[in-house]
């Protein structure tokens, strides 16, 4: 029999709804992504890694759980909110519904609650913290989302040891923040060796392997926080020494703070595979699959959010970065092209 949950906003507001996946309470930075596909690629981006993730599109599941879209081994939301999840999937590749999924991984999920509403409330008031909880809500529960923040994420997503996947003619050192399979595999089609660093591995241990290149992942959390001071010194001297380098997302931000530029965080952030991004010395535009809270703060970007103009690119002429994901899982295809571009500057670095 279906059981009541109510997620607790920090500013107070109550929905309740109807428990799903694992059952329990979990509080978090509640954000919301307007994907109408690639729910498997969301849950298992870590780039959400303490955070509560909520759909805008209202059913969710009803292609199943398909292993191969995973985007990491680990789910990285530490909850999920959706209004009508779908409890008979039906696709070939399937391999199980959605609920079942989230309670083996022990990920709690809200669902029967309206999920626009709830994102007005984003977007007028801006992120807010939440709980999930399946008891009557206390003033204590408001009060714990009040206190709740994401710290030393990149820490808690990053791989453990180095890795190596891929051949071909370039070697490409990926810093390793929660990267998406994704940004390897779109390497490795290219002819690229792709070694996997852990976040904290020193610039010299990273240039023992001598790269054509350096690719900074996506990842979780505030990249201005002091726990990222090492890995923005890494990132600096790297970048010191005419490797070429490309950045996405959070790498996209990190190399901005080593070469001396500012983030900031943006009022609800930009989550979704319908962005328009706007390349500045074309007047072309793209649509792009995004997951980000903080934003550049840059007058000469190479790329601007069409929507509200914050920076989503910027080009350093050897090394460059983008705030969209141009491996496009899930998503358009459009920016694919930025892989090329990458491969083409190793290559004239090279020669």
């Amino acid at each position: 029999m279906p059981s009541a949950a109510y997620l607790v906003l920090e500013n107070g507001a109550v929905f309740e709804g109807t428990a799903f996946g694992a059952r329990g309470e979990v509080t978090g930075e509640l954000v919301f992504t307007t994907g109408m596909t690639g729910y498997l690629e969301t849950l298992t981006d870590q780039s959400y890694h303490g955070q509560i993730v909520l759909q805008t599109f209202p059913l969710i599941g009803n292609y199943g759980v398909i292993p191969a879209d995973f985007e990491s081994a680990g789910v990285g939301a530490l909850a999920y909110v959706v209004k009508h999840p779908c409890g008979e999937p039906s696709n070939f590749r399937s391999e199980g519904s959605l609920d079942a999924f989230l309670q083996a991984r022990g990920i709690v999920g809200l669902c029967g609650i309206d999920t626009r509403a709830l994102t007005r409330v984003i977007r007028d008031n801006g992120v807010m913290n939440g709980k999930i909880t399946t008891a009557p809500p206390t003033e204590a529960d408001r009060a714990q989302a009040q206190a709740y923040r994401v710290t030393d994420a990149v820490a808690a997503v990053s791989s453990r040891e180095i890795t190596r996947a891929g051949e071909g003619p370039r070697r490409v050192a990926l810093m390793d923040f929660g990267a998406k399979r994704g940004i390897a595999a779109a390497l490795e089609a290219r002819g690229c060796e792709v070694w996997s660093f852990p976040h904290n591995t020193p610039a010299e241990d990273i240039l023992k392997i001598k790269p054509h290149g350096v690719m900074l992942s996506n990842g979780p959390g505030d990249p201005a926080e002091p726990a990222n001071a090492g890995i923005v010194e890494t990132i600096r001297i790297l970048e010191a020494t005419s490797t070429p380098i490309f950045g996405i997302c959070l790498g996209h931000q990190l190399l901005a703070l080593a070469k001396g530029y500012q983030t900031r965080k943006l009022k609800f952030g930009h989550r979704g595979a319908n962005q328009p991004v706007k390349e500045t010395a074309t007047g072309r535009v793209y649509i792009t699959s995004q997951n980000h809270g903080y934003a550049v703060v840059a007058e000469d970007s190479a790329f601007v959010n069409v929507n509200d103009g914050t920076c989503e690119g910027m080009d350093y002429g050897r090394s460059f970065s983008v705030q969209f994901h141009p491996e496009a899982r899930g998503g358009p295809l459009d920016t694919s092209f930025l892989f090329d571009r990458f491969i083409e500057r190793m290559d004239a670095h090279a020669a």
